[in-house]
């Protein structure tokens, strides 16, 4: 049992609040909120930091601590800067077309299927097909990514080689 103090140094330009274990973050891009609860771990704002305490702490603790961290280090970087994710657009054996209708991203004509596949948007996420690119942007880390994830397993090729089918939608970069 240990005591621990953590602590986030905050950018320039982002406004940050704390109330009861909720923290408001706020940038040029956005505004983020969430909550962050566990017994025995304590959230304040001091000056230009955050600080994350917790006294005779157990691994348990320590490790949530790192992880409240890492998530309000997402939250600041995604409010000021933004994350984006590339994705490629590849078919070989039968063309296929990516468009983007209300909140799906509907691809059309993969391997010659009649019924078009459909990947969900997360709210908040903006996705936009250029050619064969598919860019998905926002501010929430976890929202951005999920959208790339859905698009590129919406393409999962089944019951063929995949050594000769490699037609689909690939995350071919990750901005962060």
């Amino acid at each position: 049992m240990i005591d621990i103090n953590e602590e986030i140094q905050l950018m320039e330009g982002v406004n940050v609040e704390v109330i009861d274990n909720i923290v408001k973050v706020e940038g040029s891009q956005g505004k983020l909120e969430r909550r962050f609860a566990y017994p025995n771990i304590e959230l304040k704002k001091q000056e230009n930091k955050i600080q994350l305490t917790s006294k005779k702490a157990s691994k348990r603790e320590k490790r949530m601590i790192n992880t409240f961290k890492a998530h309000i280090k997402n939250m600041i970087k995604g409010t000021s800067d933004g994350f984006e994710y590339k994705l490629k657009v590849c078919s070989s054996h039968f063309p296929m077309t990516v468009t983007v209708e209300n909140n799906f991203v509907v691809i059309k004509n993969f391997l010659g299927e009649k019924v078009p596949r459909k990947a969900k948007i997360a709210e908040g996420v903006d996705v936009k097909v250029e050619g064969n690119e598919v860019l998905v942007k926002g501010i929430d880390l976890e929202k951005t990514g999920q959208t790339a994830a859905n698009i590129e397993s919406s393409c999962k090729v089944t019951n063929k080689d995949r050594r000769v089918f490699q037609d689909g939608v690939y995350i071919y970069e990750k901005g962060q």
